[in-house]
């Protein structure tokens, strides 16, 4: 095995080469997706302007994913940790992971350019289309809470978010959303002012689980 230091601006710990989770870059997952669906340069510019095309898609994604990240990696000057592209086994990835005083959270960028966003009781429309996007989000947060949970040997949980991306109109009509939507331009101001529930700690240790490679490729 060969070890290296990490360059996280925080110095916590020695991390294998490769394991460590805190060298990736918002959007990494996508950008690899994207070179794998057309490795020819010239070919995949191209086809982020073709309409319908899925490297126009996933495009869309990356650009959301970036957006997002630069806007919470704010919260490092806050006491917080963030960790960007953190990929399953399967292949799956999360967007974000956001670690500080007022806990976990998994945030999920959603890039919906010049498109009417609406957010009910229980479920996002995007020009009065019905999405998952909800669903989605809960499930990947209760996937991440054990992943956590098993690899610190505490309970912990965690909350799921929507960074709303591009967007002409987002409209949140819920008291209290099992889900926090919100604009890419407000997350780090919200969470960063949500009240305690984690001790130094607690934030560090959790973090020192969060970003190892083998806490997402662990079997149940």
């Amino acid at each position: 095995m060969i070890w290296r230091r990490s360059t996280d601006r925080r110095g916590q710990g020695v991390q294998p080469l490769g394991d460590d989770l805190a060298q990736n870059r918002p959007g990494d997952a996508v950008r690899r997706k994207i070179e794998e669906l057309q490795p020819n340069p010239l070919l995949r510019l191209v086809g982020r302007w073709m309409p319908g095309s899925e490297i126009r898609s996933w495009s869309d994604g990356l650009v959301g994913e970036r957006v997002t990240g630069r806007r919470i990696n704010r919260l490092r000057w806050r006491g917080w940790y963030v960790l960007h592209a953190v990929q399953w086994s399967t292949g799956a990835d999360i967007d974000h992971l956001a670690i500080g005083p007022a806990g976990v959270f998994a945030i999920n960028s959603k890039r919906h350019r010049g498109k009417t966003v609406w957010y009910g009781d229980a479920a996002i429309t995007v020009n009065r289309a019905p999405t998952r996007h909800i669903a989605t989000s809960r499930s990947e947060a209760r996937r991440i809470s054990r992943a956590l949970s098993r690899r610190c040997g505490i309970d912990v949980p965690v909350r799921p978010v929507i960074s709303v991306v591009d967007a002409a109109k987002l409209t949140v009509k819920n008291a209290n959303p099992p889900v926090l939507v919100l604009g890419v331009e407000q997350v780090a101001r919200v969470l960063s002012g949500l009240a305690p529930t984690l001790t130094p700690q607690q934030v560090a240790h959790i973090y020192q689980a969060a970003r190892s490679a083998r806490t997402w490729t662990a079997r149940p």
